[in-house]
């Protein structure tokens, strides 16, 4: 009982059951609470921009090491960010064909997409394909992060990162070595922010529910089953599908020992955590250990699918919850958020702030993610589980080209 209190999770989860009852209670004049929110939300956006720029760096530059990989490491990283891309565009074109955020009668979205006005015009001004490729590119990227443009942010973010990769071995780690140092104080940094994240809800589900009514909450449903629909379509379909053409693995086999794995990972919600499991796995299919032994810690650190499809989903979730229209800039800005967003994203349970980095990319406002904060444990641990899923599937793919290049 104990351990269940000091959970941050169990606070929020209480958080917003007593916020559902006392903005049901109260009506209209719960939005007393609200400042409790914003004083929350103000907190993630003082961290979200250095949090994104020093880990899309750090997570870059770590994959410098993978030049001494060769065709493992070339392949493996192929393989992430497309298959990652893939699972962006489903999640995107999902969110679209079913509209998740968009059951709210007229006058509710009406409203909502009002109270939003402050932050956002509500509605995605239009740009050309050539006009989008062109913006994501910094003119100055100090001026990028202190606008928050997340996008540049990241290209920059990147390119520094690729810059970094290419030093020598010893001057490369001294380098990464501080850029680590730096998340790991982030990451403190965003531990004791969650300390206020119980207030913080309380405050936002009181004034929603008061100001909107309980169907604001049973929105949230909507989310939950496509973006199980959606992982289901990637683990099952996606992933098996490259497992089958491109590797010597039977389909059965693999799923038989991913069993385990799957198991562990669902449970813990931590990829690092299902490491040792995985490898195992990866074992018993008949992968080498040379190529287990990079692709799955490599896997577990920037092959995270399962958080893009979230991201991707967030995103279009509340661009309908708000009425707001998306344009191409918009979604290509969905799209690149979160697939590049993803590298150097910690394989640990809790709530993923890099979804803030999208909604804020394409013009989304934020205030309402707290929302999903109750339910985050579900969404974690079904997306740990297709992370490890598409570590595994990875391994067994690489393996069979590096093999063969081996034999030759």
């Amino acid at each position: 009982m104990k351990k269940l209190l000091k959970n941050v999770g169990v606070w929020i989860f209480i958080a917003m059951a007593i916020g559902v009852a006392v903005g049901s209670i109260m009506g209209p004049e719960a939005s007393m609470f609200k400042p409790l929110g914003d004083l929350f939300i103000q907190l993630i956006k003082m961290l979200v921009v250095p949090l994104v720029v020093v880990s899309i760096i750090s997570g870059t530059a770590t994959l410098g090491e993978t030049k001494s990989a060769g065709l493992v490491g070339g392949l493996s990283i192929g393989y992430m960010l497309i298959t990652t891309a893939i699972s962006v565009a489903l999640a995107i074109f999902a969110g679209e064909l079913f509209q998740p955020g968009a059951s709210l009668s007229a006058d509710s979205v009406a409203a909502i997409a009002t109270a939003a006005e402050a932050g956002n015009s509500g509605t995605a001004p239009s740009m050309g394909f050539w006009d989008t490729v062109i913006g994501m590119i910094p003119d100055n990227p100090i001026r990028a992060m202190a606008n928050g443009d997340i996008l540049q942010i990241i290209i920059f973010g990147l390119f520094l990162g690729l810059g970094i990769a290419s030093l020598a071995k010893d001057k490369r780690e001294k380098i990464v070595n501080g850029f680590n140092i730096i998340l790991d104080a982030l990451i403190w940094c965003i531990n004791k922010v969650m300390y206020v994240a119980p207030l913080g809800v309380f405050g936002l589900i009181a004034d929603a529910t008061g100001t909107f009514g309980f169907n604001i909450l049973m929105q949230i449903a909507n989310l939950v089953w496509v973006d199980i629909l959606v992982v289901a379509i990637v683990g099952l379909g996606l992933y098996p599908l490259t497992i089958i053409l491109f590797s010597r693995v039977p389909i059965k086999s693999f799923f038989r020992a991913m069993l385990k794995p799957q198991i562990i990972s669902f449970s813990t919600a931590s990829s690092l955590a299902t490491l040792p499991v995985n490898m195992e796995a990866c074992d018993e299919m008949g992968v080498s250990k040379q190529t287990s032994g990079f692709v799955l810690p490599l896997g577990a650190t920037i092959n995270m699918s399962g958080n893009a499809i979230y991201y991707g989903l967030v995103a279009i979730f509340f661009a309908q919850f708000y009425g707001i229209e998306l344009g191409m800039a918009e979604y290509v800005s969905i799209a690149v958020v979160c697939t590049l967003g993803a590298i150097g994203q910690a394989g640990v349970p809790g709530p993923t702030f890099l979804v803030v980095a999208v909604l804020v990319a394409a013009g989304i406002p934020i205030e309402g993610l707290p929302l999903l904060y109750a339910l985050d444990r579900v969404f974690d641990m079904v997306r740990t589980t297709l992370n490890i899923t598409g570590d595994a599937a990875c391994a067994v793919v690489v393996d069979r080209f590096a093999k063969g290049d081996n034999q030759a």
